[in-house]
């Protein structure tokens, strides 16, 4: 739902309940008596107001301080400054240094207030539009860098398989959404501070060093694969716990990272680790949330139906990456 609510903050009470009956035809109205109070008004309630106007002397603190914090907290609702006429120096002030939109006068014109209001309102709707047509941008570039992430680990993938990887990066796009990692829980990555090239370089770069990751731990697994020796090696490298076949992780970023890290995040040592044991071990693992938090790994039981996999389909990757960019 948009915002569409006013806060009015003012320590006078007659000035507060004035204010709710000449505006309340126009919108909804929340009054706050005090900078604190509106401060604790817009932590709670901060995404149901559109417009914020607060009278600037007031014992305690002033208004303005009131806007600068709205502005660095809620930068999309729309701040006034009301003030008496011999206060007309602090609202220009206010206005030059951007605490505010505009300042209304004491005592007020009620055709004037509510001509400044409904503006401030519309203004309001327009950020509310603009930042919800600027997250579905995102959020669409948030999807085409995850589809493409995934593609360009299943092609570095390949190389480090005798035979056919595909299995082996299935089971790393399962964990990552096993994991929680898709469009709509990852957070939205900055990409709108890159332009296309700097993207794409800065992409390369990280593949590199992925690459480069997976080569060094497939030199350090070896050869021997028997189960408790590979989940050890993999506690060692995720800096987990291993007990027999199984590893327990605490949280699940080290699952998600190769593909949820923010552009130009190149790879820590660590990073490389999932993917490459996975590539190395090349057969089946369970993914399961503990009941302690976290997530544990372990192989399935030889007979059991997880450890019975089914090779994977010809278009597996298209899929995978279908479910990742769900939103």
């Amino acid at each position: 739902m948009s915002p569409d609510k006013i806060l009015f903050v003012d320590d006078e009470p007659m000035a507060l309940k004035y204010f709710e009956r000449l505006v309340s035809p126009l919108a909804p109205v929340i009054t706050a008596s005090s900078v604190e109070q509106g401060k604790a008004v817009l932590r709670e309630r901060g995404g149901e107001i559109a417009v914020l106007v607060s009278d600037q002397r007031m014992p305690g603190a002033h208004g303005n301080e009131l806007l600068r914090f709205a502005r660095e907290y809620h930068p999309r609702i729309v701040r006034m400054l009301t003030t008496a006429y011999s206060e007309l120096g602090e609202a220009i002030e206010a206005i030059n240094s951007g605490e505010i939109y505009r300042y209304i006068t004491k005592p007020w014109d009620m055709g004037s207030l509510h001509a400044d209001l409904k503006n401030a309102l519309e203004l309001a709707e327009l950020r509310n539009e603009r930042d919800h047509l600027v997250r579905e941008k995102m959020l669409v570039q948030q999807q085409q860098l995850l589809g493409s992430r995934l593609a360009s680990l299943a092609m570095l993938g390949a190389g480090f398989v005798r035979g056919d990887s595909n299995a082996a990066m299935q089971r790393f796009a399962r964990a990552a959404l096993a994991a929680g990692c898709n469009a709509a829980t990852t957070p939205l990555a900055p990409l709108h501070q890159w332009d296309y090239a700097g993207l794409l370089q800065a992409e390369a770069q990280r593949g590199v060093a992925i690459a480069q990751g997976l080569a060094r731990w497939h030199g350090e697994f070896g050869d021997d694969r028997t189960p408790e020796r590979a989940f050890a090696l993999l506690a060692g490298a995720l800096g987990a716990q291993a007990q027999g076949a199984s590893v327990h992780l605490p949280s699940a970023a080290s699952l998600t990272v190769l593909l949820d890290a923010a552009p130009g995040q190149l790879p820590q040592a660590g990073d490389t680790a999932w993917l490459a044991w996975l590539l190395w071990w090349n057969a089946p693992v369970q993914v399961h949330a503990s009941a302690a938090g976290g997530l544990t790994l372990r192989a399935p039981l030889a007979d059991s139906p997880d450890g019975q996999e089914s090779a994977p389909a010809s278009d597996w990757l298209e899929r995978m990456i279908e479910q990742l960019m769900e939103q």
